[in-house]
C-alpha cells in the first residue's frame, strides 16, 4: 500500500532533551484505514539478539514530542526498541479533516504500531508491549482486549474518553437530560460547520488561567501552556480539537471488554490526580469476574498528580514499568 508523503520535522523540537544512550529517527506507518502515521523511533546504541519493542501514544491532544516521546526515549534508555505515534488526524500524522478523534481509529493506530513494530528486523514479535498516556490509557486497555499480539500493557495516569464524553469529568453529567442537551448542541455544531465548510475548534487550555479555575484546568495549563510541555503542534497547547471531532466517544463504552485482556496490564495514576478514579474503576471493571487477574495490577503513586506522571521522570515509576515489560516480554 502506497503511503501518504508526511512533512517530517528532521530537527529535534520535543519538549524533553535528547538522550546520547540511544539512536533515534522519524518512521512512517500506515493503518487499516489507510492513513500514514508519523513516529519518533528510538532505540539503545548497544544490543545483541531482537529486541522486545514498545509503543507509546498519549496524552489525548498532544503529540509525540511531548509525554509520549520522553516515555519512549527513557523506555529505549532500558533496552527496549520503542515509538512514540502522533495519533490519525493530528500532529504529524496523516488523515484529513483534521483534529478529529475516533475510538475505533485511534484504537487501530495502536494496532498499526503494533504491526509496525512486528516486521522490524531486530524485533522479537511475540515480545511487544504499549504504553498509553492520559486519554491513550483507555485505548491502551481497549487495543489489549482485541490485539492478543501485545503481551504487555501500561496505561499511565488514565482518562476513559467515552466516560467523560458521555458523563463530562467526575460523571457530574451523568444523565440523560445532560447527555441530550449535549448531543442537540454537538448535532447544531454539525450543521454549522458544513454549512460554512470549516471545522470549529474548540479551543486548548483554556489561556489566560482564570483565578477562579478549578485545579485539573491549572494543572494541564501548567504543563500545556508553558515551556514545561508548550508545543507547536500540539492541540492542547493551542486550538484544541474541533467541537464535534470527540463526538462518537460519547456512546462507545471502550472499556467494555478489559475483563477478557488475559495479556499482562499495569494500571498507573497518581493518588491526588483528579482522574484517579478512572484507574479505580477501569481496574476494578477489567479485574472483576475476570479468570485472568495475576498478571494485572493497580500503581497508585502518592501525592502525585495528573500531569506529574506527563513528564517528572522522579516521579514516573520507570523502575516498575521496566520490570513490569522484562517480566512479560520475555
Amino acid at each position: 500500500m502506497e503511503e501518504e508523503k508526511l512533512n517530517l520535522t528532521e530537527e529535534w523540537d520535543k519538549t524533553f532533551p535528547k538522550s546520547e544512550k540511544v539512536n533515534h529517527r522519524k518512521v512512517t506507518f500506515h493503518n487499516r484505514y489507510g492513513i500514514t502515521l508519523a513516529a519518533d523511533l528510538y532505540e539503545p546504541k548497544e544490543y545483541e539478539g531482537k529486541l522486545a519493542a514498545i509503543a507509546v501514544c498519549g496524552p489525548f491532544g498532544a503529540v509525540k514530542e511531548q509525554a509520549s516521546g520522553l516515555y519512549a526515549q527513557t523506555m529505549a534508555e532500558r533496552g527496549f526498541l520503542t515509538i512514540a505515534f502522533d495519533p490519525s488526524f493530528t500532529g504529524e500524522s496523516g488523515g484529513t479533516p483534521r483534529y478529529m478523534a475516533s475510538p475505533d481509529i485511534n484504537t487501530e493506530d495502536f494496532q498499526a504500531a503494533v504491526d509496525f513494530l512486528s516486521v522490524q528486523e531486530n524485533v522479537d514479535p511475540e515480545k511487544i508491549g504499549i504504553i498509553g498516556i492520559c486519554g491513550w490509557g483507555g485505548m491502551a486497555l481497549n487495543t489489549a482486549a482485541i490485539d492478543t499480539r501485545i503481551k504487555a500493557t501500561v496505561s499511565s495516569t488514565m482518562y476513559d474518553m467515552s466516560r467523560i464524553g458521555a458523563n463530562g469529568y467526575f460523571d457530574a453529567q451523568d444523565n440523560e437530560e445532560d447527555r441530550h442537551n449535549a448531543r442537540v448542541s454537538l448535532n447544531s455544531q454539525r450543521t454549522e460547520d458544513y454549512k460554512t465548510g470549516t471545522y470549529k475548534r474548540a479551543g486548548g487550555v483554556v489561556d489566560p488561567l482564570p483565578e477562579d479555575a478549578p485545579f485539573f484546568v491549572k494543572d494541564y495549563y501548567d504543563y500545556y501552556k508553558t515551556k514545561r510541555g508548550y508545543h507547536k503542534r500540539s492541540l492542547n497547547s493551542n486550538d484544541g480539537w474541533n467541537v464535534t471531532g470527540t463526538m462518537s466517544f460519547m456512546n462507545q463504552p471502550i472499556l467494555h471488554y478489559t475483563n477478557e485482556i488475559r495479556s499482562a496490564v499495569l494500571v498507573i495514576h497518581g493518588e491526588k490526580a483528579h482522574s484517579c478514579y478512572m484507574s479505580k474503576d477501569a481496574y476494578k471493571h477489567m479485574t472483576e469476574n475476570s479468570k485472568y487477574t495475576d498478571n494485572k495490577e493497580l500503581m497508585i503513586i502518592p501525592g502525585a498528580v495528573h500531569t506529574d506522571l506527563y513528564d517528572k521522570v522522579d516521579i514516573i515509576p520507570f523502575d516498575k514499568i521496566e520490570e513490569f515489560f522484562k517480566t512479560y516480554l520475555k
